[in-house]
This record gives C-alpha cells, sequence and structure tokens, in this order.
C-alpha cells in the first residue's frame, strides 16, 4: 500500500514536471546561444517584456543594464521581446535597445505560469523554486527593483 502511494506521488511528480517544462531548456538568447535550464536553476529571476516601440521600456533598459551589472550570482535578467521577434531581428532589436542583458527568443511564460500580458512594460520576479513571486506593471528602475528583490528575499 506504501509503496502504490509513493509510485502514484512520484508519477504526479513527474507528469507535472513533463507539463511545465521546468527540466526542459529554455531554448536561445539573442545571440543564438542555448539558455539551458540549469543556468536558470536556482535563481532569482527577473524577467521583462519590451518592445521597441515602447518608449517607457525604452527608458528602462538603461536602468535594468545597470541592474544586470550589479547582481550576484544568484540573480539574473531575462529579456522578452513582447512582439516575438527571433534570430536577427531579435539580436537587431536588442541591439536597437542597448541591451546588455540575455534575451530569451521564446517566451518563458508557460515555463512559469505567468498571466497574460497586455501592458509594456511588465516584469516579472520569479523565486529560485520556479514561483511567480510579483509582477510589476510599468517602467521600473534599478533601485525599485533592488528594494523589491531585497524585500521577496527576506520573506522567502
Amino acid at each position: 500500500m506504501a509503496t502504490t502511494g509513493i509510485r502514484g506521488w512520484l508519477a504526479a511528480g513527474l507528469a507535472s514536471l513533463l507539463v511545465t517544462g521546468c527540466g526542459a531548456d529554455a531554448g536561445l538568447d539573442q545571440h543564438g546561444r542555448k539558455v539551458t535550464a540549469e543556468s536558470l536553476a536556482d535563481q532569482w529571476l527577473i524577467i521583462n517584456y519590451w518592445a521597441p516601440w515602447c518608449a517607457p521600456c525604452r527608458k528602462e533598459i538603461p536602468q535594468l543594464n545597470q541592474l544586470s551589472r550589479e547582481l550576484d550570482d544568484r540573480t539574473q535578467i531575462l529579456g522578452v521581446n513582447f512582439d516575438g521577434l527571433q534570430g536577427q531581428a531579435l539580436l537587431d532589436a536588442s541591439r536597437q535597445m542597448g541591451i546588455e542583458f540575455r534575451v530569451l527568443a521564446e517566451d518563458p511564460a508557460a515555463r512559469f505560469g505567468l498571466p497574460e500580458r497586455k501592458i509594456l512594460p511588465v516584469t516579472f520576479i520569479i523565486g529560485p523554486d520556479g514561483e511567480l513571486r510579483e509582477q510589476l506593471l510599468g517602467e521600473q528602475t534599478a533601485d525599485g527593483l533592488r528594494a523589491k528583490l531585497s524585500a521577496l528575499r527576506e520573506v522567502h
């Protein structure tokens, strides 16, 4: 009886991993480099959705660049192009925006269970356990994100 319970629990856990894709790599970045599951594991992730036509996005990118240079090795910023650009178009748009951090070519929304994005910019903070901790609408600053991340780390 105990063995059946353990098997059921393991099967449910495996099914959950397969559905969410947490163990799978996250595709490529704007430079065509693989984004491995290991590079995202046990990390605080700041995921920012942007587009070149979004004026507040253009204003917050320098703030995100500044923050990305200051972060420890347990935290990283990931950009996601709202328009779903791929390949050279994604690289060109990232350069045009002056983005210095990694931009994912594939939208990680399903991977992390992120809500639908209707407003730009929008930023999500994901905990090391892969759970959504915060959704921030509108333009963010390095100081504001640093404070929010610090507060979330104290709680979790």
